[in-house]
């Protein structure tokens, strides 16, 4: 494998990661209105924490790409995105 299809086969790695990091403040907005913590922070609590669900994913059941792990990809995000948003206090 090349330098080259090394690099391209880890954005795809963390591309999932990375694009719920950009998507779910929107969702949140949409979905629990305004408020909750600044964008910028929360688009990074989301990539931290979609990158570590990817990783435990790879090291857990041996390759990546499993449904199991882009299902629990999408539970950490709506739950850290109501918890940014207190949700519990609604």
């Amino acid at each position: 494998m090349s330098l080259w299809q090394l690099l391209v086969h880890l954005f795809h790695f963390v591309l999932p990661a990375l694009a719920m990091a950009v998507l779910m403040p929107c969702a949140g907005r949409w979905v629990m209105g305004p408020g909750g913590w600044p964008w910028g922070r929360r688009m990074s609590v989301h990539a931290f924490c979609g990158l570590l669900v990817l990783v435990a994913g790879l090291v857990l059941q041996g390759h990546d790409g499993k449904m199991s792990t882009y299902f629990a990809l999408v539970v950490l995000a709506a739950t850290a995105e109501w918890a940014m948003h207190r949700g519990w206090s609604r």
